[in-house]
C-alpha cells in the first residue's frame, strides 16, 4: 500500500530510509517551533497562538507536498520572510499584524496563479544549465555558512565600537573551548566518520550522539514540564486578516505594492532556488535536455504556495520550502513519505514540545555543514574557462552565502549574464523571461537605494 502510494520502489528507497529521512529533517527544522513565535510575537501577535500556527501551517503544507507532489521536501513559516514582516511590515511601515497577514495572504494568490498559469515553469526553463548548477553549488555554501554561524564556530567582531557602533564588523573563528562550539565540532568529527563509512543514518545517529554528549558539557538541556500547557489556543490569530485599511495607511498604495513585490520574488527564488539546487542533484526533479519540468515539480511548487494561504489564514508569516530538506534528501528521502514523517512529527511536536526543546542547535549544525560538501561536486559541471560563463555563476555562487540569501545570489547572476551578452553581441541566446527579471531585480535595487 505505501509503496504504491509513494513509488517507493521506482524511486529506489525503502520505507526505513524515507522514515530516517523525516526524522533528519524535522530535527534539522524543529527550530522554527520556537524561533517564528519569537519573531512574530513582537509586533503584538500572541506567542501561544503563533506557535500552534506555525505547527499546523509546517503540518499541512508539508503533507502537501508529500501526498500531492511526493517529493521529500518540508514547508513551514521562513525565517527571513517572517523578520520582513515583523520589522519591515509591521514596525517600519507601521502596519497591524492583521494588515500584514492579509499582504502575506496576497503574496501566496499571486505566486499560486504564477504557478498555475506555468509562469514559474518558464521561468526554470529560462534557467541555462551552467547556472542551474551555479545554483546547486551556491545553496551547499550557503547551507554550510549557515551551520557554521548556528555552530557557533564562526561569529562576527568588530575591530572598534565608535559611538555605541560597532566598526569593521567581520566573521572571524570563535572560541572553540566553548561548550557548545565544542560540541558543535566533536558532533562534526563523529557525523564525518559515520558518512566515511557509509553508516546508513549517519546523519540522524550524528544528531543523537550530539545531544547526548551535549549533556555532561552542559550545552542538551533536559526536559522541563513546568507550567506545560498541553495546546494554546490558535483563536487570536485565526482568520484575522484585515484587508479594509490595507491601501488607506500614511505608506501609501505604492509602498504596499512594493511591499507585496518584494515578498512575492523572495519567496519565488528561494523556492526555486531549494528545488533546482537540491532536487536535480539528487535526481528528484530530472529536467531534461530541453529545460521541460516534470509533474512533481510543478505540483511541489503548487503546494508551496499553498503554504503561505495557509499560513496567513492560520496566523504566520510566508511559508516557504525549507532548505534543510536537504538534510533528509543528503540522509537518502526521495519521496513524500520523508514528507509525511516530517508532518506526522510536527504535529506530536504540538504535545512534546519541551521534549524536541532539547536536541540543541550544536548538533544539527554539523548537518548542516557536512550537506555543503555533496553539493560541490556541481562545480566541476562549469566551464570555469568560458569568462561568459564563469563571471555570473561565480557571482550567484559566492553572493548566496555573502548576503545571507538565496534570492539575492540569483538576482546577481540574473542580471550579470544579461549584461555580459548584452555586451558581447548575443543577446538572442538569453530567454526574454531572464531580461524581464534583470530589469526588475535592477528597479528593485535602485528603489531600495532612493
Amino acid at each position: 500500500m505505501i509503496d504504491k502510494i509513494f513509488k517507493l520502489k521506482q524511486n529506489k528507497t525503502t520505507i526505513t530510509t524515507e522514515l530516517i529521512a523525516g526524522i533528519t529533517t524535522f530535527m534539522a527544522m524543529s527550530y522554527i517551533i520556537f524561533v517564528n513565535p519569537s519573531v512574530l510575537s513582537q509586533t503584538g501577535m500572541e506567542y501561544g497562538s503563533v506557535y500552534v500556527a506555525t505547527i499546523l501551517t509546517t503540518v499541512l503544507a508539508t503533507l502537501i507536498i508529500g501526498l500531492y507532489a511526493n517529493v521529500p521536501y518540508a514547508s513551514s513559516a521562513g525565517i527571513g520572510l517572517g523578520s520582513l514582516f515583523t520589522y519591515t511590515i509591521c514596525k517600519s511601515l507601521e502596519y497591524t499584524w492583521q494588515q500584514g497577514l492579509a499582504i502575506v495572504f496576497i503574496c501566496g494568490i499571486i505566486n499560486l496563479i504564477i504557478t498555475l498559469t506555468s509562469l514559474r515553469k518558464k521561468i526554470i526553463k529560462s534557467i541555462p544549465v551552467f547556472l542551474q548548477e551555479a545554483i546547486t553549488v551556491g545553496i551547499g555554501l550557503f547551507i554550510t555558512y549557515v551551520g557554521l554561524i548556528n555552530a557557533g564556530i564562526i561569529e562576527f567582531g568588530a575591530d572598534s565600537v565608535n559611538n555605541g557602533l560597532a566598526v569593521n564588523v567581520v566573521p572571524r573563528l570563535s572560541n572553540i573551548m566553548e561548550p557548545s562550539v565544542l560540541l558543535s565540532l566533536i558532533g562534526l568529527a563523529f557525523t564525518s566518520i559515520l558518512l566515511i563509512k557509509k553508516v546508513k543514518g549517519a546523519y540522524l545517529k550524528g544528531i543523537i550522539f550530539t545531544t547526548i554528549i551535549g549533556i555532561p558539557l552542559g550545552v542538551t538541556t533536559l526536559p522541563d514540564f513546568t507550567n506545560y500547557k498541553i495546546l494554546p489556543s490558535i483563536a487570536p490569530t485565526f482568520l484575522k486578516l484585515d484587508f479594509s485599511g490595507l491601501f488607506s495607511l500614511k505608506a501609501g498604495t505604492l509602498i504596499v505594492l512594493m511591499t507585496i513585490f518584494t515578498l512575492c520574488i523572495s519567496d519565488l527564488f528561494d523556492t526555486i532556488g531549494i528545488f533546482i539546487g537540491t532536487g536535480k542533484k539528487a535526481g528528484i526533479f530530472k529536467i531534461d535536455k530541453d529545460g521541460n519540468m516534470p509533474k512533481n515539480l510543478e505540483r511541489a511548487m503548487i503546494a508551496d504556495s499553498s503554504g503561505t494561504i495557509i499560513g496567513s489564514l492560520l496566523g504566520t508569516s510566508n511559508a516557504t520550502t525549507y532548505l534543510e530538506s536537504s538534510a533528509g534528501i543528503e540522509a537518502g528521502g526521495r519521496t513524500g513519505l520523508t514528507s509525511v514523517t516530517v508532518a506526522i512529527l510536527f504535529l506530536l511536536s504540538l504535545f512534546l514540545y519541551p521534549i524536541i526543546k532539547c536536541v540543541p542547535m550544536a548538533a544539527v549544525a554539523p548537518i548542516l555543514i557536512l550537506i555543503g560538501v555533496s553539493m560541490l561536486e556541481n562545480i566541476g559541471s562549469i566551464d570555469w574557462k568560458d569568462l561568459m560563463i564563469a563571471i555570473p555563476s561565480f557571482f550567484i555562487i559566492v553572493m548566496m552565502p555573502l548576503s545571507y540569501s538565496i534570492t539575492t545570489g540569483i538576482e546577481f547572476g540574473f542580471i550579470f549574464y544579461s549584461l555580459i551578452n548584452l555586451y558581447n553581441g548575443k543577446a538572442k541566446e538569453v530567454s526574454p523571461i531572464i531580461y524581464i527579471f534583470s530589469i526588475v531585480f535592477i528597479i528593485k535595487y535602485i528603489m531600495m537605494a532612493i
